[in-house]
């Protein structure tokens, strides 16, 4: 599960690059701090994927530490590119589908 994991994690950074959706600067430290659901008061999605969301499991992944359940993050990409009608948003929902699909089956995930 951890290796498919993060394959998809790589797919995801791979797509936010391609469509130029990679930023090469972070955004500065009070905005990383927000306590907000996907820091929606600081930073864009593609930001808070970037910057908070890709590391956080990255670490987790990297110390084998139990992984989260129930991430639910697809609902939030759908609002936020399609509401934008961004262009090649479904290849980005798909993976983040994915991931949610596979946090999603049970509880505090150690495998």
């Amino acid at each position: 599960m951890r290796d498919e994991l993060r394959t998809l994690l790589t797919q995801l950074e791979t797509e936010l690059q391609a469509q130029h959706r990679w930023e090469s600067e972070p955004p500065d430290a009070a905005a990383l701090q927000s306590r907000q659901p996907f820091a929606v008061d600081t930073l864009s999605f593609d930001q808070w994927l970037q910057w908070l969301f890709l590391p956080r499991m990255h670490e987790l992944l990297m110390r084998q530490l139990p992984l989260p359940c129930d991430c639910a993050i697809r609902p939030m990409a759908e609002e936020v590119y399609r509401a934008a009608d961004a262009v090649g948003s479904d290849r980005i929902i798909a993976i983040v589908s994915q991931i949610d699909s596979l946090l999603g089956t049970g509880s505090t995930r150690s495998n």
